[in-house]
């Protein structure tokens, strides 16, 4: 299958900006620290990167080499590998794009409420502060207001993705993630003048192992996939639109190692705040929401360290939701076995995203009485659970689908010797350690549930 007008890459910076900008959005910015908390802190950052380099990177490789050897998304290259195989495989591309319209509907959830803070912060430029500090409670106890913007952020999103890989998503992303580095280095150095900073280098970096759990190990999997965005079908998308002349396995490995000190960054970012404001780390996802803006009105210019904060997160969460959302659009495109337009598509995509958000957007009001709080629960389920199942799928489709033969012919670079290097230590990995993490990680995770 050829490449569809419009649907390559223009450079290798566009794949790159790109795959790092759908990696780098809330996961680093708002999970990740509320994940390290629960898991206390320095032992599990070592955990992380550890899972995030043995498991992240080979299986976000497999994702793009897919992609690239077929020029297909998930759903039709795994309907090719089933036909290929005769193995019963197009359920796993199926599974992986529900994963991802589901996991973007409670996603926009948490983006409608980034929208709010940069209004409520705009607003106390200009005007009283009281409506910052009240910003959660308001939220909160209005269902109707957390669909509006939900709609808001869908909008923004379905008109950046309707206007195709060049046209949209590649210079959207492309413009906005030096807006977005530059922001984010300023108040990691904003953050680390704060006094809170010689406690949060101990919590981050010196690793106590008793702080972990029998769920720590998932929590580190399903994290790592979800920053990442392996197990979505994201990856296969991005890489049908790659360039003949581009590699995709040193292309993976390179998005790995950046969104890995991504997330490391976050925590010097987001933690100092954290302890400053009240002594105890991001435990709880609304923290984020709660804490932070009372304390920013606390300090010198916490207004303007606050609007720009919030902004930093948007641009994370509508990066995110860019790389997503035209993962389902690509499948949409083809569902039924017939082409349909991107705009058609687009809107069909929108809609379903926006009818499901309803849920969540109702989890404070309608939902309120749900055990754990529904967000919470939809996200504990769906990253802990479903997501290393689908990746896992993904990547016995990809093994057994392409074979090795044309797994080498696919990874291999002859003018680059190492590649073939790469190619023995990467099947080790994603035939045996892989799925043997994954499943340890499974298994511990239900041991726990009973202990």
């Amino acid at each position: 299958m050829g490449r569809s007008k419009g649907g390559a890459w223009r450079t290798r910076f566009g794949f790159y900006v790109v795959a790092i900008g759908s990696a780098c959005g809330l996961g680093n910015l708002w999970r990740f620290p509320y994940v390290l908390g629960e898991n206390g802190g320095g032992a599990f950052v070592l955990l992380y990167v550890l899972i995030a380099f043995i498991l992240g990177a080979p299986l976000l490789i497999g994702e793009l080499v897919l992609g690239k050897s077929l020029r297909e998304s998930v759903i039709p290259a795994t309907k090719t590998l089933e036909k290929k195989s005769q193995l019963p495989l197009r359920w796993a591309g199926r599974f992986a794009v529900l994963m991802s319209i589901v996991v973007l509907s409670y996603y926009s959830v948490i983006a409608g409420w980034v929208i709010h803070f940069i209004v409520q912060f705009a607003l106390g430029l200009f005007s009283t502060k009281e409506s910052i500090a009240d910003g959660l409670s308001v939220l909160m106890g209005s269902g109707g207001l957390q669909w509006a913007l939900t709609s808001v952020h869908l909008l923004i999103v379905l008109v950046v993705v309707g206007k195709g890989v060049q046209e949209g998503l590649e210079r959207w992303i492309s413009s906005i993630m030096p807006l977005f580095a530059i922001l984010v280095s300023v108040l990691v150095y904003r953050s680390l003048s704060l006094p809170s900073t010689p406690d949060v280098l101990r919590f981050l970096f010196y690793p106590d192992f008793s702080k972990l759990t029998l769920q720590s190990l998932i929590h580190a999997v399903g994290h790592v996939l979800f920053t990442l965005s392996v197990g979505f079908g994201t990856l296969v998308t991005f890489g049908s639109y790659m360039r003949d002349e581009d590699h995709a396995p040193t292309a993976g490995f390179r998005v790995a190692v950046v969104d890995t000190l991504v997330s490391l960054g976050v925590g010097l970012l987001v933690f100092p705040i954290a302890f400053q404001a009240s002594n105890t780390p991001l435990t709880d996802p609304g923290l984020l929401f709660e804490v932070l803006p009372k304390f920013l009105l606390e300090i010198p210019g916490g207004v303007i360290f606050g609007l720009v904060f919030f902004i930093s997160l948007y641009l994370a969460a509508l990066n995110a939701s860019i790389g997503l959302f035209e993962a389902i659009v690509a499948n949409f495109k083809s569902i039924g076995g017939r082409q349909q337009s991107r705009a058609a598509a687009s809107w069909q995509a929108g809609g379903l995203v926006l009818i499901l958000s309803l849920f969540p957007s109702l989890s404070s009001t309608v939902f309120r009485n749900w055990r754990g709080g529904l967000i919470e629960n939809i996200d504990s389920f769906l990253v802990n659970w479903l997501l290393p199942i689908s990746a896992l799928g993904l990547l016995y489709a990809i093994i057994k689908g392409m074979g090795f033969k044309s797994l080498e012919e696919n990874f291999v670079d002859r003018e680059r010797p190492v590649s073939e290097v790469m190619f023995s230590h990467w099947v080790l990995l994603v035939k045996w350690v892989v799925p043997a993490i994954i499943l340890t990680g499974l298994v511990l995770q239900v041991i726990g549930l009973f202990l």
